[in-house]
């Protein structure tokens, strides 16, 4: 077992919310290398031998495993690349915590690009849990662009969490899907900006098969002078059902655009998309403060349960 210094094991716990153990299948990259990994009887993990990376092997023996994956990069000027592949074996059942913490405390700009590749067997179940954090005294910058490509076979069902918790300077998300029939996909994505903070978000789904189905939930506040962009496209080329939702809150001198796309290439695609953006409701804050809560206090709770 290989120790962990104070500082990983904080950012850790911000990112890794089932908590990170040297246990089962695991992989923990830190500042560009592997720090430890190990394997479970059912999830084999291999280093790529062409690039910086690794292949995770689900078999179909996986039955409601978990496999860990973090990032940390502690070191102020790095840019650290990694290429992730996973490959599920039809029927399995495994949630996947990834995440990326950086903490920098110096001058230079810190970053991390993680390009992450899902390939799902038919009828195999993924729950993918994704958490960005950044912190640090240093005035270097805190970047984190991932990159998310997901081929679902017949019957699949991928559930894709992502969060944004805070100290994350700047991030540009892309995001494709490729849906094989009857397959489903559920996408939760949260963030939060505050002062001169910048976050795009691109998704494309493609909805190739007969019966697919997608749904998509996107919220998000800003905060200062921040900026948020939210591009989310459902492409129907089967008959299928898709939904799309963004709905942000927008508070000081934010900036916040939502261009939800639906895009119906099929005559029995079903495809709807709504989008709000808007500052908290006066009459929320008056009734939390007849219970004695501040301005402050109250617009906490409000921004807390919202991006639950």
């Amino acid at each position: 077992m290989v120790n962990i210094d104070e500082t990983t094991q904080s950012v850790l716990s911000k990112i890794d919310s089932e908590g990170f153990k040297q246990e089962g299948a695991y992989n923990l990259r830190y500042n560009g290398t592997a720090l430890c990994h190990g394997d479970s009887e059912n999830i084999k993990i291999v280093k790529k031998t062409d690039k910086n990376g690794i292949d995770v092997h689900i078999l179909a023996t996986a039955q409601n495993e978990y496999v860990h994956i973090p990032v940390v990069v502690t070191t102020s000027g790095m840019t650290d690349e990694v290429y992730n592949d996973f490959f599920v074996e039809p029927g399995a059942k495994v949630t996947i915590v990834a995440g990326c913490g950086i903490h920098n405390s110096g001058c230079n700009d810190s970053r991390h690009d993680g390009i992450h590749a899902f390939h799902v067997g038919a009828g195999a179940t993924v729950t993918y849990e994704e958490k960005h954090y950044g912190e640090g005294e240093g005035t270097g910058a805190r970047i984190l662009n991932p990159v998310t490509q997901i081929f679902l076979e017949e019957n699949a069902v991928f559930n894709l969490d992502t969060a944004q918790i805070g100290g994350v300077d700047s991030t540009k998300r892309k995001s494709s899907v490729v849906m094989g029939p009857h397959s489903r996909i559920k996408v939760t994505e949260r963030l939060m900006t505050h002062d001169n903070q910048v976050a795009e978000s691109d998704m494309d789904i493609v909805l190739k098969g007969e019966g697919s189905s997608a749904q998509i939930v996107s919220r998000s506040v800003a905060k200062g002078n921040s900026t948020q962009v939210f591009h989310p496209c459902a492409i129907g080329e089967a008959p299928c059902h898709a939904h799309i939702q963004c709905d942000s809150i927008i508070m000081d001198g934010a900036k916040v655009r939502s261009i939800p796309e639906i895009d119906a290439r099929h005559v029995d695609s079903a495809i709807i998309h709504e989008a709000a953006i808007g500052r908290i409701n006066n009459d929320q804050l008056i009734k939390l403060n007849t219970f004695g809560l501040s301005n402050d206090e109250a617009e906490a709770v409000i921004i807390e349960n919202f991006l639950i």
